[in-house]
């Protein structure tokens, strides 16, 4: 009996120390039944996808985000980004700028995610921007969360003084195509005795006729020059030699003076700017902080507020400008959640009306990370990529301080008008991942052409040239 009586006791002792073998010492909890945490590591060069990846936390408490930024600043972000897809050790999600998406969608890096297509369709994303992130095989590789239709700022006291009118409509019947809108400069010009430029720069409208050009760039490795860009010589030319254009530098000191009137020329007589080509990201990053009086280097106070002094009107030609897309690297470890990361910020209702109506608040995000610091925040107003998400927005868009700022307009109203404008145009169907490449190529043959300098043959033949030595492999004729 004894014996027995031992040999259960050893039995017990032995089952006990196996048991304990498998369970947490604190919890009790089999180790493997842990939840183990995961990682999901997101490049991008902005921290707007550091918004979007906090507020990801919130809904996936077991996902550790490991957010790099890295600045645009002279390629570094590209450059880094191409070194680590080439190498194999890749970030899990990637966000990709206009200027770039297309070269890294174009290439063998980025893993297919078309199947997140119904989702997109289910939230009637706009076209084009599904076009940007889809390679020249039809493979979707990446999606945005914004729709960046491009449109025409003026200023309503400036349009009632030479055309009588403010009213929007009326101004977009004179500016609905280049001509009208080439005569409306040379109105301009004539009424405020030179005083008054349509425009600050012509570099502020060759987005337009980039992007209604009927072939793309390079067509079976030839270079085709379009007959827009024909056109876009010929309309340069006429503003830089008819004054409609008050030669400034886009980005410039004296390019943004003509948002608050405290542009100059160079005797030192005050000038004014009638209108500008920009994006929707334009009202509030651009126009609404410049719009202002601003500090000399002297420190006087120079120009004056214009809020509420400009208007917004789809112009004479849709085009798009700007955006960001997200995609995810064939080689990531963890496809399927960079996928859910994506649908989520991208293809995701609630996320969509949150981004556009400011409900990411710093404090918002603080309560689900302390650790992201008093700055991080997403500001309300920006026009998202979905068509069903802006229509059930308008109506909330319209006494926002944008409205306040463009004259009680929804500004809402016409970025979508625009953005159906680029989807029925098809504008986007000619964009290729080298077109950034050439139109810098293009840049200073124009203004020397428009300034006179040199013959459009001569301005042809170095944009030639500048393409030949970017990119060595495209055929040039």
């Amino acid at each position: 009996m004894r014996r027995i009586i031992a040999l259960i006791t050893i039995v017990i002792m032995v089952v006990g120390l196996l048991s304990g073998c498998g369970q947490n010492s604190q919890t009790g909890q089999s180790e493997s039944t842990q939840p183990k945490e995961k990682v999901l590591k997101i490049w991008s060069f902005t921290n707007e996808a550091k918004v979007f990846a906090t507020a990801f936390k919130e809904k996936h408490p077991d996902v550790k985000i490991e957010y790099t930024m890295i600045p645009m600043t002279e390629g570094e972000y590209q450059l880094k980004l191409k070194s680590a897809l080439q190498s194999g050790d890749v970030p899990d999600v990637v966000a990709l700028e206009a200027s770039f998406v297309r070269s890294f969608v174009e290439s063998n890096y980025l893993a297919d995610i078309s199947d997140l297509l119904p989702a997109a369709k289910e939230l009637e994303t706009y076209q084009f921007t599904i076009d940007m992130g889809t390679d020249q095989n039809g493979v979707i590789k990446a999606y945005s969360y914004q729709a960046t239709p491009g449109v025409m700022y003026y200023r309503r006291s400036l349009a009632k003084l030479y055309f009588g009118t403010d009213d929007p409509a009326k101004i977009q019947e004179l500016m609905s195509d280049i001509d009208k809108f080439s005569e409306a400069a040379k109105i301009i010009k004539e009424k405020s005795n030179g005083n008054t430029y349509m425009v600050a720069s012509t570099a502020d409208f060759g987005n337009l006729f980039f992007a209604n050009r009927s072939q793309p760039w390079i067509v079976n490795n030839k270079l085709v020059i379009d007959p827009q860009i024909d056109k876009l010589f010929d309309i340069a030319k006429l503003f830089r030699q008819n004054g409609y254009e008050a030669q400034t530098q886009q980005w410039s000191e004296s390019w943004f003076a003509g948002m608050n009137d405290s542009l100059v020329d160079a005797k030192g007589n005050p000038k004014q700017v009638f209108a500008y080509f920009l994006p929707t990201w334009g009202l509030s990053y651009v126009l609404q902080p410049n719009a202002v009086a601003k500090q000399n280097k002297e420190g006087k106070t120079v120009g004056h507020d214009t809020s509420g002094d400009w208007a917004l009107i789809p112009g004479p030609l849709p085009y798009q400008w700007g955006g960001t897309w997200f995609g995810v690297p064939k080689d990531s470890k963890n496809i399927e959640l960079a996928k859910e990361f994506i649908k989520f910020a991208t293809l995701n209702e609630e996320t969509l009306k949150n981004w556009a109506l400011g409900v990411y608040t710093n404090e918002y995000l603080k309560k689900i990370d302390p650790s992201v610091g008093n700055d991080l925040k997403q500001p309300a107003g920006d026009f998202v990529s979905s068509k069903k998400v802006v229509e059930e927005l308008i109506p909330q868009m319209k006494d926002t301080p944008a409205s306040k700022f463009v004259g009680g307009q929804n500004p809402y109203e016409v970025f979508a008008e625009a953005a159906k404008r680029i989807d029925l145009a098809n504008t986007l169907k000619n964009i290729q991942g080298t077109d950034d490449v050439i139109q810098r190529a293009l840049w200073d043959p124009l203004d020397a052409y428009a300034s006179g300098k040199v013959s459009k043959e001569e301005a042809v033949k170095q944009f030639k040239d500048n393409v030949k030595n970017a990119l060595p492999n495209v055929q040039v004729n």
